[in-house]
């Protein structure tokens, strides 16, 4: 497979979706979606370099056949998901590179300071993009290109590994909110990386909604990351195609 460039990618986007005439003469602004940078949130630049750098010595130390790759929410395998990890990947020489707060620029950055080198996993789970939509309400295009760029960078670092895309999980209480609404127009473009060969776009949504679409607040208590629960709903979805992809 040919490496996902970004103008290549861009190009796919617009030709489905076409920018209106009347929006040509004013200049799209930059997209920081697919810029690789450092973390620098005030919160988070104690504690995410040091993250980095260890994670990085802890990759060195073990034999990796499951990686796990994206934001807080992935990072919270460490946390409420823990116990669920433990029975569902621990077995599974399963690592986890999730980083609260990062977005696709921040993974980017990652990727290209060290993060997979040396790793031959059978498979990569991403999931990524939810903070370019709650820290800037990236357009969904941008947000999928930075996604692309990602994926383009773990088929070349990561040759024989298969990856696994989930879709951006819902968040807020509504179905019509604005945040959710633009997750889901990401999850429509980046559906399109399947390839059917090594990377398999999945959408697991459905078991954090109601059936009105309303998020399942005892699964997700601050609309946005998963409880305990949330964890162990979220790996028996997966664990069917994860099973099948790691043989």
């Amino acid at each position: 497979m040919k490496r996902i460039t970004p103008g290549l990618f861009l190009a796919l986007l617009l030709a489905a979706n076409p920018i209106p005439a009347e929006q040509h003469a004013t200049s799209m602004p930059p997209n920081f979606a697919i810029q690789p940078v450092e973390q620098d949130a005030e919160w988070a630049v104690e504690w995410w370099r040091p993250r980095h750098e260890e994670k990085l010595e802890q990759a060195r130390e073990q034999d990796i056949d499951l990686l796990m790759l994206g934001d807080s929410i992935t990072q919270g395998w460490e946390g409420p998901g823990a116990e669920v990890w433990k029975r569902y990947y621990e077995d599974r020489n399963a690592f986890n590179l999730g980083f609260g707060g990062d977005r696709t620029e921040h993974v980017l950055w990652r990727l290209q300071h060290g993060a997979v080198d040396g790793m031959n996993p059978r498979l990569v789970v991403l999931m990524i993009g939810t903070n370019n939509t709650g820290h800037r309400m990236d357009p969904a295009a941008y947000t999928a290109e930075g996604v692309a760029m990602i994926v383009g960078e773990l088929r070349e670092r990561l040759p024989d590994s298969r990856i696994l895309l989930l879709a951006i999980f819902p968040r807020s209480v509504s179905p019509f909110n604005d945040m959710r609404e633009r997750n889901a127009e990401i999850n429509a473009l980046i559906s399109r990386l399947d390839d059917g060969d090594m990377i398999h776009y999945l959408d697991v949504n459905d078991i954090f909604l109601e059936a009105d679409g309303t998020l399942r607040a005892e699964l997700m208590p601050d609309l946005l990351h998963p409880n305990a629960a949330g964890y162990a709903e979220w790996a028996e979805a997966v664990e069917p195609v994860i099973s099948r992809l790691m043989e």
